[in-house]
């Protein structure tokens, strides 16, 4: 192999970035002190913990004084700029999700990116430059240089994005410098490779989560299950921070001390405190917050100081170092997802609830909220909200539907508040499943004002919770997935929710015997008042994992009361093109084999329009029928099998009975000689 002249291809980039003025630091300099202990703290090219030490760095200012980390990785050989996968992406983790160290250390563009990600990680900096050079002697000893450019950030989740071809490093002179900024901004990723995106880091999340989960049970003694789950919210909201209001909490922050007051525990709840005043939630929702974490985080043993360290800076640590990079760089209703189905596994139901706490998988959430119809004027409520994930994928949708419609920066940044302050509200009576709905809204932007601790049945007045105290909230949709063993599968609290709406739409997933049968009376008191639009059978592995349950979605106009007329749309549902398997070690449980998002689109069509908008499916799988209102066990139809014979399958019928006739008489009178026989 060729002899690698790194050090002139280092000599050459900095030699340009001296040429510029620019504040170039090298390998063992530093740039500032986050900067430097991000480096230290993050996972190294070669997979130990710290020692990365990058090439070249500097920080430069554009005109609107932001700052951006540019970070400069050199190698010396020709074919070592850059290892991307089959999508097109800088290839920094393997097949199974690991940090490919291989790539990492060969390449050069590859290990500027995973120094990017160790600032996205531990720093407050979320635009990071890498920058990648290297280059090869010709066999008359003239140098060529290759240099690759890319935005690592957190819109593009730290997959980082090709800014341009560049020949030399002068787009970082000061008279460039701003220009090359602007030409940054203009990057974005197309929708595709956004989802593809996600589903990468879904499988990441998952890994971490599973091993975070295993350490802490394997060695974090006397952590029961709910333990755990408080330990990641307080460890999140701990170290979300309000930029120039309340700092990140650092782990070096926790001193592992034995007097109260000081304690890691004491800390950590001063830190959250101070978060959850600046977010202006109201007292008795911060009391109840601040009175549950407490009970785990100021607890004698977890503060208890051995070899220097308590149980809780140890367990704090882990849990920052595993997850931190996933809602440092934005979490979405995808990653939310994994994270919550994750938790709600170490809460230790019993085996008659599992049905009860089973979590709807993200794109149902996204189905159940398409359905309802909701927008970016909705008032939307869910009656057993859990940790909030309907919600969140109702609030994903108002937003986007707000960007797409309003062109007012003032006006867009107004509904953005009232969306998230009083156009949700939730209600949930475990109080475990309760701080998970907290913390899940908090980390999407905090929609969680009205996410209130109460009893829907029993408890709940149609109020908000919080802010307009003596106000109805005007829901106009309503998404549920309700615990099966509430009375009728969880119809009560279909039937209260509808009761105390105006107008609207609503679209619930439940066990489909409620539509059979065992939810009889409720089904028939609910069409005395609103109206059955749609009955979607889902498939039957759904919840694969969790629990075994077949399920539909029903989907009612509210306020408007059901006529024997009213067509109902049946769709059957069992194929939505999602392959699912149930393996632990599997990268991926969810594969796409079927058309699966176009099958998505096409049920809401048909729910929406009716049969003209038939494409993937077939009159085998839609059908418009009618139900009797009074019935109340006739929801969970099929298209009728037509029996009546054709004229083609006559004929067809004639056809293999004569060519069964000729075959017998054939063997019948030819020798068997002639047959071949012996």
């Amino acid at each position: 192999m060729a002899q690698s002249i790194e050090p002139n291809i280092a000599q050459l980039g900095n030699s340009w970035l001296t040429q510029y003025h620019l504040p170039l630091r090298l390998e063992q300099e530093s740039v500032n002190t986050e900067i430097d202990k991000a480096l230290a703290e993050y996972y190294s090219k070669n997979g130990g913990v710290g020692g990365n030490r990058v090439d070249a760095k500097l920080l430069l200012q554009d005109k609107n004084q932001d700052w951006y980390p540019i970070l400069i990785e050199y190698k010396g050989y020709k074919d070592k700029l850059i290892k991307l996968d089959a999508s097109g992406q800088v290839e920094n983790k393997t097949a199974k999700n690991d940090p490919n160290f291989k790539n990492i250390n060969g390449f050069a563009v590859n290990g500027a990116v995973h120094y990017a990600n160790a600032l996205l990680h531990h720093t407050s900096y979320t635009d990071i430059i890498a920058i990648g050079m290297t280059g090869h002697k010709d066999e008359t000893g003239n140098i060529h240089h290759q240099i690759g450019v890319y935005f690592v950030s957190k819109s593009n989740l730290g997959a980082g994005q090709k800014v341009g071809d560049f020949t030399d490093f002068s787009f970082l002179a000061p008279n460039n410098f701003d220009a090359f900024i602007e030409k940054v901004k203009t990057l974005a990723l197309t929708q595709e490779e956004l989802d593809r995106l996600k589903e990468q880091k879904e499988r990441e999340i998952d890994q971490s989560l599973v091993k975070l989960n295993n350490d802490i049970y394997q060695n974090e003694k006397g952590l029961g299950e709910n333990d755990r789950v408080y330990l990641v919210a307080a460890s999140i909201i701990a170290t979300l921070g309000i930029p120039n209001k309340v700092p990140v909490l650092d782990k070096n922050e926790l001193k592992s001390q034995a007097f109260v007051g000081g304690r890691d525990g004491d800390i950590l709840i001063s830190r959250i405190t101070a978060f959850l005043n600046e977010k202006k939630l109201p007292q008795d929702k911060k009391d109840l917050i601040i009175r549950t974490l407490s009970n785990t985080l100021l607890t004698e043993n977890i503060n208890k100081v051995e070899n220097g360290e308590s149980q809780l800076k140890r367990v704090f640590g882990k849990i920052v170092d595993d997850l931190g990079i996933y809602y440092k760089i934005g979490l979405t209703t995808d990653f939310t997802g994994k994270l919550f189905n994750e938790m709600y596994g170490w809460l230790g139901f019993s085996q008659d609830k599992l049905n009860d706490v089973v979590l709807t998988p993200s794109y149902v959430a996204n189905l159940l909220v398409k359905l309802a119809r909701v927008n970016k004027d909705s008032y939307v409520w869910d009656f057993a909200t859990g940790s909030a994930g309907l919600l969140v994928a109702a609030m994903n949708e108002m937003l986007n539907d707000a960007k797409n419609s309003i062109t007012s920066p003032q006006e867009l940044a107004q509904k953005e508040i009232s969306i998230k302050a009083e156009q949700l509200l939730g209600l949930e009576l475990l109080s475990s499943v309760y701080m998970l709905a907290i913390l899940n809204m908090i980390l999407m932007g905090d929609g969680s004002s009205n996410i209130l601790n109460k009893d829907s049945i029993k408890d709940f007045d149609g109020k908000y919770g919080f802010g307009k105290t003596d106000q109805k909230f005007p829901a106009d949709a309503f998404i549920l997935n309700p615990p099966y063993s509430a009375l009728g599968n969880g119809m009560n609290f279909v039937e209260k929710a509808l009761n105390m709406m105006n107008k609207g739409y609503a679209a619930i997933i439940i066990q489909n015997s409620a539509g059979s049968g065992k939810a009889k009376e409720y089904c028939k008191s609910i069409l005395e008042k609103h109206t059955l639009i749609a009955s979607i059978k889902m498939p039957v592995d759904i919840f694969i994992g969790k629990a075994s349950v077949q399920t539909n979605i029903y989907v009612f106009k509210v306020n408007e009361k059901h006529h024997p007329d009213d067509v109902v749309k049946f769709i059957d549902f069992s194929n939505d093109g999602y392959t699912r398997t149930n393996r632990k070690k599997a990268t991926n449980n969810l594969k796409d084999t079927n058309q699966a998002k176009e099958r998505y689109e096409e049920v809401i069509n048909l729910v929406r329009f009716g049969k003209s908008k038939l494409n993937i499916f077939t009159e085998k799988e839609y059908y418009e029928g009618h139900i009797d209102p009074k019935n109340g066990a006739d929801w969970n139809q099929t298209a009728p099998i037509d029996t009546k014979p054709t004229i083609t399958d006559f004929k067809k019928t004639v056809s293999d009975y004569l060519a069964w006739e000729i075959s017998t008489l054939l063997k019948q009178n030819t020798p068997e000689d002639e047959l071949g026989k012996p």
